[in-house]
């Protein structure tokens, strides 16, 4: 029996299924359901809610979770004085599921913390953020208590982090970042505690340098606390501004890629010219666009990175030494697959190894493995792509 980690999305019991339908009714019974999968993952939810004090920069924050600066449209609008009247959400660019929500600031005028629980639904949502510019506060405290209470996760984070630390150089005071960071972190942690929080977890953030400070260790502590089925699109909503997250996206990417390479080559698949195999070439365009929207390698996503780290956009186009991340269309997919081809049959025992129930059906099938590995190659070289860039960004 095959692992439900072998077969990637399918558990155990969906991929004997599987095996029972291509039995019983071919390639035809089992291709759409194989597209049912990819469409539930394409959109499955994940409601993050962002909420504090006024001035605790949670609109920055939404910002920056979606790779947006305060200017790009669909940006939260960003002021310095409350502008949440209401909870609302913003859509993720890339993924329709997912929405991170703007709630009213705990405790400001036009919420009081009294009325705070009445107006805002906090069923819906699958996670908390609680964040502050400075200091937590009793609200803070008293809403995390009632997140609790429904047996939802809740995180407190500290921003700004970077005036902070801005503030040392700019009074030429002569500091240890990583001592500063920590007493920062303490003196979060005994006013959480002071006002009734247990052992919170605090992390520090910059909504304008994402990729520092605790980013990390608060992706995993979330990765680690959400249900199964919500990590990968949790995984693929974040900014690609860390190895890290391009990993993890190159690794949920992979595990789909025979689901694509299946329902391109599947029943009523177009017969390619010049190829001895019939492919659903807007299938593969379609996800090749995704992943490199993704993983921020359109033209949109290397500009506004080219504005946020004050780098010529052509010093970071450069980085992206294969051609094809600019030119996905039905002709260049179409050379690409001719390329392929010749190596398909290699593809097999990687098919039989990553997915044993699911490669013993579609292993032998030849439109199967050509595009199998002709997305495969693309996403490596995707993803070689954005580690180079993101270095140079950084620089």
């Amino acid at each position: 029996m095959a692992s439900s980690h072998s077969c990637e999305f399918f558990s155990d019991k969906e991929a004997e299924s599987l095996t029972s339908l291509y039995n019983e009714g071919g390639l035809a019974a089992v291709i759409p359901v194989i597209k049912d999968k990819l469409h539930n993952l394409e959109n499955e939810t994940l409601n993050i809610a962002v909420t504090g004090c006024t001035g605790s920069g949670k609109s920055a924050f939404i910002n920056a979770l979606r790779g947006l600066r305060r200017n790009d449209e669909g940006a939260a609008p960003v002021n310095v004085v409350e502008t949440t009247m209401e909870a609302k959400a913003y859509k993720h660019p890339n993924l329709p599921g997912v929405n991170l929500w703007d709630l009213p600031g705990t405790g400001s005028p036009t919420f009081q913390a009294k009325d705070y629980l009445k107006k805002v639904d906090l069923n819906k949502y699958d996670f908390f953020v609680i964040m502050a510019a400075k200091r937590f506060t009793e609200n803070d405290a008293n809403l995390a208590v009632e997140i609790k209470k429904m047996g939802k996760q809740f995180y407190f984070i500290r921003s700004q982090i970077d005036n902070d630390i801005h503030s040392y150089e700019l009074e030429g005071i002569e500091y240890n970042r990583e001592e500063v960071l920590q007493t920062i972190r303490n003196d979060c942690i005994a006013n959480l505690e002071q006002i009734g929080i247990q052992k919170p977890s605090v992390f520090l953030l910059s909504n304008y340098k994402v990729n520092e400070y605790d980013f990390t260790a608060f992706t995993q502590t979330i990765e680690a606390e959400l249900p199964e089925k919500k990590k990968h699109v949790f995984w693929l909503s974040l900014p690609s501004v860390t190895l890290q997250v391009i990993e993890k996206k190159k690794q949920i990417l992979k595990k789909r890629i025979w689901m694509i390479a299946a329902a391109a080559g599947g029943v009523g698949a177009i017969p390619v010219p010049g190829l001895s195999i019939a492919c659903d070439i807007a299938i593969l365009v379609a996800e090749l666009l995704h992943c490199r929207e993704l993983l921020g390698l359109d033209p949109q996503s290397l500009q506004r990175l080219a504005l946020n780290v004050g780098k010529p956009l052509e010093v970071l186009t450069a980085e992206v030494q294969n051609p094809f991340v600019f030119d996905i269309t039905p002709q260049s997919v179409t050379k690409l697959l001719t390329s392929a081809i010749f190596g398909a049959l290699m593809i097999v025992d990687d098919a039989l190894l990553v997915i044993p129930i699911i490669g013993s059906i579609l292993g032998g099938i030849t439109s199967f493995g050509t595009t199998y590995m002709m997305l495969s190659n693309s996403l490596d070289q995707f993803v070689e792509s954005t580690q180079r860039v993101m270095k140079k960004a950084l620089e």
